[in-house]
């Protein structure tokens, strides 16, 4: 899997010969189930279910795993969220499935599925139990991953760090147990920092190439603006990835001057930087309405071009923003208020 968070290197578990397997049933009377969670410990119904998890895993049935996962939160959600114990449970239970949609490559159910887990947690953010901090810290080691293969690395780095600090507090206070999860996080956070390096060199190089492409058009080279505008939108996307997004929108703006001027009519080149721009200008708070009206007006020139997968991203990117649950870092400040 990896080496996400189900593995059994990674969290070894502890002794869950005492829970019963009928408690995944999905038929299970919430008053008896939670007569059987209240018998025990948070640690061991935690790892009776990341060892299920990942035994259907190994056996090829992650669809089964999921659907197993989610049949359970079912009826714990039927319980109640009334105690602490529950609401650690819930949430366990999203930090699984984000695991599991992970391995299944189903990265937006993943991020979905780990906001809830966020949301769930930030209702308690100044807990410093273990349940709350190992299922935090299991939840953004995972998330890294996502984030990094996405080059996403200034997101990845935050998830990783926090993971590292979490898991090094709570390796101090039992390293048998979380010593694996520890280094485990040491080791991915070398990988996003080399992948960050790799993406401000990459950005160098694509600011020198547009110094390049500037003087060919200043001097009237065939086809130099359009490798210009090619070179600004890449540094736009690269910013983008960085998490710089108040960069990029220079980037964007200064490409489609140069493309209305080569092609004044709206093409599918011009409408895919709109929409790069939209969504650039939308992410930031001063911009936000801007944006929104650029994506709105490109959903209309997209739908006359018959761009169908031009739409389908306008209305994604819209659809998250109207639904800030879909933003991982929506509750970053309230469980990190010094970050």
């Amino acid at each position: 899997m990896n080496q996400l968070s189900l593995d059994p290197i990674f969290l070894p578990a502890s002794d869950i010969a005492a829970v019963s397997p009928d408690i995944l049933r999905g038929s299970i009377n919430p008053t008896e189930l939670r007569h059987t969670l209240d018998g025990l410990s948070f640690n061991t119904i935690y790892d009776f279910l990341r060892t299920a998890a990942y035994t259907l895993v190994t056996e090829g049935r992650t669809d089964r795993a999921i659907e197993l996962i989610r049949e359970f939160d079912t009826v714990v959600t039927r319980m109640g969220e009334e105690s602490e114990s529950l609401l650690n449970i819930h949430a366990a239970l999203m930090q699984i499935l984000t695991a599991l949609y992970i391995h299944a490559d189903l990265t937006s159910d993943a991020l979905l599925t780990a906001a809830t887990a966020l949301n769930l947690l930030s209702q308690s953010p100044k807990r410093k139990d273990e349940p709350f901090l190992e299922i935090l810290a299991a939840l953004l080691y995972d998330i890294s991953f996502i984030h990094s293969s996405r080059d996403e690395n200034k997101q990845a780095e935050r998830e990783i760090e926090k993971s590292m600090k979490l898991f090094g507090r709570l390796a101090r206070q039992n390293a048998d147990r979380y010593g694996a999860a520890h280094l485990l996080a040491l080791n991915a956070s070398t990988s996003v920092y080399k992948s960050r390096v790799k993406q401000a060199n990459t950005l160098a190089q694509y600011q020198a190439d547009t110094t390049t492409y500037m003087q060919m058009v200043n001097e009237g080279i065939e086809d130099a603006g359009i490798r210009l505008i090619e070179s600004l939108a890449t540094e736009g996307r690269t910013l983008v990835k960085m998490n710089r997004q108040r960069e990029a929108v220079q980037y964007f703006t200064r490409a489609l001057k140069y493309l209305t001027k080569i092609s004044p009519d709206m093409t599918l080149i011009q409408l895919q930087l709109s929409i790069d721009l939209g969504q650039a200008l939308l992410s930031l708070k001063s911009t936000r309405e801007k944006g929104i009206h650029l994506l709105n007006t490109m959903l209309y020139k997209a739908s006359k071009l018959n761009a169908d997968e031009e739409h389908r991203r306008i209305v994604d990117i819209l659809v998250a923003a109207k639904n800030p649950a879909l933003d991982i870092f929506n509750v970053w400040h309230k469980l990190f208020p010094r970050s």
